[in-house]
Parts: C-alpha cells; sequence; structure tokens
C-alpha cells in the first residue's frame, strides 16, 4: 500500500485548534464563526469528527452533548438534523454543523486537520467503519489540503482501506495511564511507542506538546517524518515545542504566522 505525503501547506502556517475560537465573544470550538475566524487569519484549522445516528460526519469534538451545549446525552443518539438544532455555547444560536459544511466552507482556502475521534472507547476496532466512511464519502471530490488522523490506530487503517491516497496519521501522546483511564496500562504502554505508524502506512504525526522530545518521536522526526504537535497555550511553550516539532496546533493566543 502507498504511503501518501503530506501537503506541504501542513508545515507552513500555524493550525488552530479547534478552529480560532474564544478570540472573540459567540465563537466557541469547532464552530462555523471560529473555522471562519481562522480562514480569515490565514491559520490552519484542526478540526474533530463524531458520528450522528443515521450515519453523518459532524464537526464536534464529546461523545456527549453535556460540556459544549445546554443539552445532555450521547452524541451519536441524534441524527445530523437534530445535531444540527442543538445550540452551542457561547454562540450567536449556531448549531453543530456537518463535515460537509465545514468543507463547503473551508473550501480549500486553508489546510484542514481532521481528527476522527475514537467511536470504540478503548483504541480498539469496535466502532471503527462508519464514521471514516462517512468522512471519506464528504471527501470525495474535496479539492485542498487535507489530511485525517486519530489517535486510534485501527480508524486510520480502515481510512488506509477506503482512501489510500488520503493523507493519514496518528495523533499520539504519552498515553499516562492515569489520564488514559478508559485504557488498560498494557494497552497505554503499546499505543506510548507508536508501533502502527508503518501498519497504517500514516505520513505524519501529531504529537502531544510536552512530551514531544521522547526517543521514539525523536526517532521518526529524524527519519523525516513530519510532527505536529499538540496542544501549545503561549508563545514560550511554543518556542520549545518547536525545538522537537515541525509545527504547532495552539489555542488561547495567536501563534505567528510566516512573513
Amino acid at each position: 500500500m502507498p504511503r501518501p505525503s503530506l501537503p506541504p501547506e501542513f508545515l507552513s502556517r500555524p493550525i488552530t485548534h479547534r478552529a480560532l475560537h474564544g478570540q472573540h465573544d459567540a465563537c466557541p470550538e469547532n464552530s462555523r464563526a471560529a473555522i471562519r475566524a481562522a480562514i480569515d487569519a490565514g491559520y490552519g484549522i484542526e478540526i474533530d469528527l463524531q458520528l450522528s445516528a443515521d450515519g453523518r460526519a459532524m464537526v464536534f469534538h464529546d461523545d456527549t452533548l453535556d460540556r459544549l451545549t445546554r443539552q445532555t446525552g450521547p452524541t451519536r443518539s441524534r441524527s445530523a438534523a437534530d445535531l444540527g438544532s442543538v445550540v452551542l455555547n457561547k454562540s450567536d444560536g449556531e448549531g453543530i454543523p456537518t463535515f460537509a459544511e465545514v468543507l463547503d466552507i473551508v473550501a480549500g482556502q486553508v489546510p484542514l486537520l481532521v481528527e476522527i475521534k475514537d467511536q470504540d472507547g478503548a483504541m480498539g476496532p469496535g466502532g471503527v467503519g462508519p464514521l471514516e466512511a462517512a468522512a471519506v464519502a464528504d471527501l470525495r471530490g474535496y479539492e485542498g489540503p487535507v489530511a485525517l488522523m486519530s489517535f486510534n490506530p485501527h480508524s486510520m487503517a480502515e481510512v488506509a482501506r477506503l482512501a489510500p491516497d488520503l493523507p493519514r496519521g496518528l495523533t499520539t501522546s504519552s498515553f499516562d495511564p492515569a489520564v488514559w483511564t478508559s485504557l488498560s496500562a498494557e494497552r497505554c504502554n503499546e499505543l506510548r511507542e507508536i508501533p502502527d505508524f508503518d501498519r497504517v502506512r500514516a505520513c505524519f504525526i501529531s504529537h502531544q506538546a510536552s512530551d514531544v522530545l521522547r526517543d521514539r518521536v525523536r526517532e521518526l522526526r529524524a527519519a523525516g517524518v513530519p510532527v505536529l504537535s499538540w496542544t501549545i497555550r503561549s508563545p514560550d511553550e511554543e518556542a520549545t515545542v518547536r525545538q522537537g516539532a515541525d509545527n504547532v496546533t495552539f489555542e488561547g493566543y495567536l501563534s505567528p504566522l510566516p512573513a
């Protein structure tokens, strides 16, 4: 299976975490307003995908509605139409967008980094398939720099099967068992060493900022693998992280754009 290349645009301008949210009122994460703000500023955009009850890819981070809206319950228990009417907190009445709608808004103007959220709860194969298929279907015919990634390597293996030419990568971290409480210590130990990079024919990683100098990350970067890093929250942190990463995913400040 061929290994696609990460488009160079992903290394030439900083990437906004869940789009450029929180810089002004009525601009929540993963919202249309935050996406338009990132485009206007000239930044790349990172977004998250969850699955609706009727199999649509929705731009939303959490697997429940509780944190980001005034409603509760699993995100995937609602249809796309229902989710579109669920108002995001700190918005001007904006509902949850579909991935297809976001693609129409971005329209190739800036690089788009798309994280497929784990549907299994344990980084296993359970739940893999429907969201990946929905995302790939929405991307059919899309023109512009785009890349998919996931913490779950099974997700990227499925993307490789469905769309081998789509750039794909792994979202990676220190996988501290105290933080990743849904995973066993054994699974954390496995994932920490990024063993699936070659199996899924990934072309980049997006690694946790505080862990970016890990030996395995250095090894991949030395071999020419692009290393992105999440989530950077200050200029000082960015300066440190850039010692071990090729680009940053940031929030809470404005990362410098290239001249």
